[in-house]
């Protein structure tokens, strides 16, 4: 008889914990697959790929970072007011591949910038290539980046 108590305590044991075991895994899985989008990579659907705008402004800040390196300059309209844009690139790696380093612009440079605009209007956009007062064009469309 004792040994019967011993064995129905070990198999309620065995299923408790095969039990607590199979929730644990399922609510990992669920914890998963809604936090699957926060890690997907953004997509560049907000940029107009089809035009190029080109501006002259003045560079404030070249921030070269992960996961994209970000240009921001100010341009002078018509009637003198300033807008202030934010350009991104792609991220340090690609852009060292390509001719780029950590100081291929610093705040107070003039540059001339072609780049996708979004198709919101706001002033943001994406790289295609900035041109140095000096002549020097840095191209930021690589194999890698759109």
């Amino acid at each position: 008889m004792r040994q019967k108590v011993c064995q129905i305590g070990n198999r309620d044991w065995r299923d408790t914990v095969r039990k607590t075991s199979m929730s644990i895994l399922l609510l990992l899985v669920g914890l998963f697959e809604v936090s699957a989008p926060v890690f997907a990579h953004h997509g560049n659907a907000s940029y107009d790929y089809a035009k190029t705008i080109t501006l002259r402004g003045t560079v404030t800040q070249w921030l070269w970072s992960n996961p994209h390196c970000l240009l921001r300059f100010d341009v002078k309209n018509d009637k003198g007011d300033v807008q202030h844009w934010v350009t991104e690139a792609s991220s340090p790696v690609d852009m060292l591949r390509i001719g780029w380093t950590s100081n291929a612009v610093k705040a107070g440079d003039e540059i001339t910038i072609d780049l996708m605009p979004s198709k919101n209007g706001v002033p943001v956009g994406r790289i295609r290539q900035v041109t140095l007062s000096d002549g020097t064009v840095l191209k930021a469309i690589s194999r890698n980046s759109i």
